[in-house]
């Protein structure tokens, strides 16, 4: 079996490696997890996306959904969209954006510290 998502099988390789599990064994696990939890009759993919749409509260769903809602909320925020990534790059420009810097204090983007 081919993927066609590299992110997909590098996660696993990681993972595999924490669980003791080979990386066709770790695939095959989350495949379970996946059926299972498909065939759980308090699965309801729709509710999940009810909660990205603000609609829905994380509390309405079951510890199957919340696990799943997790890992999609996990992934849209690994990979930003093409619009999100010009939109913090021009943030930064703007020196608008802040973070933490290395202890843990809050500064502005290309602001040093000491100004």
């Amino acid at each position: 079996m081919k993927f066609a998502d590299d992110a997909f099988i590098d996660d696993a390789r990681v993972v595999s490696g924490f669980q003791n599990r080979s990386l066709a064994g770790q695939i095959m696990h989350w495949a379970r997890i996946g059926r299972a939890i498909e065939r759980s009759g308090s699965f309801d993919y729709a509710k999940i996306s009810r909660v990205f749409t603000g609609e829905l509260e994380t509390g309405a769903l079951t510890a199957e959904e919340k696990a799943v809602c997790s890992d999609v909320f996990l992934d849209k925020m690994s990979n930003p969209s093409p619009d999100e990534v010009s939109f913090f790059a021009d943030l930064h420009k703007s020196g608008k954006a802040v973070g933490l810097d290395a202890s843990g204090k809050i500064v502005r983007a290309g602001v040093q510290a000491d100004e």
